[in-house]
């Protein structure tokens, strides 16, 4: 089958940083789902491992945690789904990724793929729509009142892949007024229309912003990027007794400057549950199936930006270099062989 790896970790400009190659078809068994891949997004996690995971000597490493295509064999423990079955999905960090035509992937953090949508734009969806889901609900449980904050969430780097669906769950899902974080006209106006209710601009200081919009101090603060850089302005823009939830990945992290108020710090990495086959592994699946409903109803929309043809490894490395510039909105993705 066709796929694309590296063997060497690096910058994206080296010329063996993602390569065209030939592997073994691989071969269905236990909860397994053989999925043959019509689509893939490129998500910043693919950037990092490029960058500093090494493979195995002699060995490829696959990227790739997002994929729709329609499932052709299923293990002898699997029963979710049947061959024919079109479905999307995040994948598992500890396995071979999607870049390749034929993928395996444990079917219960597996749902289907919205019917109303293309291929292209359901491959936009799963690792941010689990991720952020997990971040509001799960993490921030923003269903649960701060009493005396303001009923508000500050999500920063809104136009981003994860920020653009946290944006339209809350939004849509929530009576929080959703604040957003962006920094450029065309980001800014990308935010608005995933329904953030007020913009403001990361590249100043978060919490004069924060207090100008009148609201009062927001009893959530959801960072998706950059969260280092901005950590002492949340600290002092969260109500207290607040929850603050992140998903990068801070040099450091100084959560004494939250002790004061109390604030709860949550984690978000939404690998989690397939790395460790935890308990509720399954509710991923359930999650995903949800999303494709809210889609469906019209509740939620894709947060497809650009498409980037083909999946192979120059239009991979053109993702990446986009990613890793700190420019993109949205998701990009890649269709077909």
């Amino acid at each position: 089958m066709k796929a694309i790896g590296y063997q060497v970790p690096g910058a994206i400009t080296r010329d063996d940083a993602l390569v065209d190659i030939e592997l073994p078809r691989p071969e269905a068994r236990g909860r397994d789902l053989l999925v043959q891949v019509q689509a893939v997004s490129v998500n910043p996690v693919d950037t990092k491992i490029r960058r500093n995971v090494t493979p195995d000597a002699g060995q490829w490493k696959l990227l790739g945690w997002d994929a729709v295509g329609t499932v052709v064999a299923m293990g002898a423990g699997a029963s979710l789904f049947k061959v024919g079955d079109v479905v999307a999905y995040a994948g598992s960090l500890i396995r071979p990724g999607t870049n390749a035509e034929f993928h395996l992937v444990d079917e219960r953090i597996v749902g289907r793929a919205p019917k109303n949508l293309s291929i292209a734009e359901a491959a936009a969806l799963p690792l941010t729509a689990i991720t952020a889901w997990e971040a509001l609900f799960h993490r921030l449980e923003v269903a649960r009142p701060v009493r005396g904050a303001a009923s508000a969430i500050l999500i920063i780097g809104g136009a981003g892949g994860v920020g653009s669906i946290a944006v339209q769950l809350a939004r849509q899902l929530t009576d929080l007024t959703v604040i957003a974080t962006a920094s450029r006209p065309e980001t800014q106006d990308w935010v608005r229309q995933m329904g953030a209710h007020q913009v403001i601009d990361h590249r100043q200081p978060l919490a004069a912003q924060v207090a100008a919009l009148g609201l009062g101090a927001p009893a959530f603060v959801f960072s998706t990027t950059e969260t280092g850089q901005h950590l002492a302005e949340i600290a002092e823009l969260i109500a207290p007794q607040g929850r603050f939830c992140l998903i990068d990945d801070p040099d450091t992290l100084d959560v004494n400057r939250f002790k004061r108020k109390s604030v709860s710090i949550h984690w978000e990495l939404m690998f989690t549950r397939p790395i460790f086959e935890t308990a509720d592994m399954d509710e991923q699946g359930r999650l995903l199936n949800e999303v494709s409903r809210l889609v469906e109803a019209g509740t939620l929309r894709t947060t497809l930006a650009e498409t980037f043809g083909t999946i192979n490894a120059a239009n991979l490395k053109r993702a990446h270099a986009l990613i890793e510039s700190g420019k993109a909105r949205g998701k990009i993705v890649l269709e077909g062989f």
